[in-house]
């Protein structure tokens, strides 16, 4: 039933769109989990550790919007749940692509997909009777974490059909996977609207059960091959030729062209005296092995334990900014004074909410702006040439259209020199960040915002495009796999 490489090229447009969608609603969700939070605790997960007649302390708190008590006990038990659901949305990783080498993307998806649905199932199961069925959060949000990442790794590959916009995809992906944190702010308008928690989760479970039935149609078996190992184009032409016989006629021109093109490539020598009609079983094994690099010298390379450290320390620094900017919000709106004065007793509370909300939406800019950064890898790729093998053809074509000598651009240098572009882009806006987050004013807060999302999204697509250029592709998930635990 799985399709093959050849007509999942084909239907590559509606794969992309579908997994930009998916990942905006089912990939990192539990990224959103303050309102996650609210909604359980409505619900009354875990109420009955406030309600022990033992207790002397004022730990309780009465709320007339719900008839379930709240308090500090229940909520660090559901803030348990949430850590290991976070946890194994980034330590899943790593395991997932060893899997994904092994296995393709086809079988992750589907046990994604699966993984979710079931996530909301047990969560809809455990709010008809939260007092007996509270344990049941903790195996759903942990089924929440590993379906979301399982998702968001295997659209990963997509970009590999678009060839010279797969950095431009890259980045349609993770932003998508960023801008997730939005969605249970959304589900969250939906329940305050009054609609039954449980019929919310049992409505996601369907439509993550659509995911699982959309991968089963259109996602190949095969893993998609980066644009530099193979092209689509080739693949069908040569495999057309090997299976098919009776090939005649015009079938039969195109075949032999796309075939001795490929063999006939010149390539100077070094000395540039003469060139080299067919490439010898030699140079044919020397550029093998210059392809396949060794993991080991991938992972001790000094760019990618740079790029290690770096994306940390940006990630812990944009963490711990989310975890903090209520704190930092009431600090600006009292004037740091303790006890808070009688009029500005509800100002601080309205205030950060007002903040807080504005901050949930605007992280679908990372969805919007993430194009921009991965348009900036992408920047002139199509102009280049893969080696001196393509110069001649490809240089005399510009010089005829333009009528004078134009410069020659190597892709891997040109990608190298995109991946900087962008990370001196993703720097600036990081040090924008930290200065405005500093001022004390708050209308500024909103330009803080921003350059937040926009740092959020952008140094996990830098970091792809880098990999790209300067690791085998085959190691290029490897990369990513060790990279995104670390923030």
């Amino acid at each position: 039933m799985a399709p093959t490489l050849q007509q999942a090229y084909r239907r590559r447009w509606w794969m992309a769109c579908t997994a930009v969608v998916e990942n905006l609603f089912f990939s990192a969700v539990l990224l959103g989990w303050g309102s996650l939070l609210i909604m359980l605790k409505h619900e009354g997960f875990y109420s009955h550790l406030c309600l022990d007649k033992n207790d002397t302390s004022d730990l309780a708190v009465a709320n007339m919007s719900h008839p379930w008590p709240s308090c500090v006990l229940q909520e660090e038990m559901l803030n348990l749940g949430f850590t290991i659901g976070s946890f194994l949305l980034s330590a899943a990783t790593l395991p997932l692509g060893i899997l994904m080498d092994r296995l393709g993307p086809r079988p992750l998806r589907l046990v994604g997909s699966a993984s979710f649905a079931l996530s909301c199932a047990l969560m809809a199961l455990a709010a008809y009777k939260p007092p007996v069925l509270s344990p049941l959060i903790f195996l759903g949000l942990s089924l929440n974490g590993f379906g979301g990442i399982c998702l968001t790794f295997t659209s990963l590959t997509l970009p590999n059909m678009f060839g010279n916009l797969r950095s431009t995809f890259m980045a349609l992906m993770i932003g998508s996977y960023a801008s997730s944190a939005v969605t249970f702010p959304g589900v969250k308008l939906i329940y305050d609207a009054g609609v039954s928690f449980l019929i919310i989760m049992l409505i996601w479970s369907g439509l993550a059960c659509l995911i699982f039935l959309n991968c089963l149609i259109n996602w190949p078996k095969e893993s998609f091959p980066a644009p530099e190992e193979a092209t689509y184009t080739k693949k069908i032409k040569l495999s057309s030729l090997a299976l098919d016989h009776k090939v005649t006629g015009d079938r039969f021109y195109i075949h032999v062209t796309a075939v001795g093109q490929r063999l006939s490539q010149r390539a100077p020598q070094l000395d540039g005296t003469k060139e080299e009609l067919n490439p010898s079983v030699q140079d044919l094994s020397t550029d093998l092995s210059q392809r396949h690099i060794p993991f080991r010298r991938s992972v001790c390379s000094p760019i990618f334990l740079w790029s290690l450290f770096t994306m940390g320390m940006t990630q812990l620094r944009i963490i711990f900014y989310m975890a903090a900017m209520n704190k930092m919000l009431e600090f600006q709106v009292t004037g740091g004074k303790d006890p808070v004065p009688g009029e500005l007793k509800n100002t601080p509370e309205e205030t950060v909410n007002f903040y807080s909300s504005i901050f949930g939406v605007m992280q679908l800019l990372c969805l919007l702006t993430c194009p921009f950064i991965g348009y900036v890898m992408d920047w002139r790729i199509k102009d280049c040439v893969d080696g001196p093998g393509d110069v001649g053809r490809t240089g005399s074509a510009r010089t005829e259209e333009k009528g004078k000598p134009s410069k020659i651009r190597y892709r891997k240098i040109q990608k190298v020199t995109n991946a900087i572009r962008a990370f001196v882009i993703t720097n600036l806006l990081l040090v924008g960040f930290g200065v405005t987050c500093l001022i004390n004013n708050l209308p500024l807060q909103f330009v803080t915002f921003i350059f937040h999302t926009m740092v959020r999204g952008f140094f996990h697509s830098a970091c792809g495009g880098l990999y790209a250029a300067v690791s085998h592709s085959s190691w290029l998930w490897w990369g990513q796999c060790m990279v995104i635990p670390s923030g």
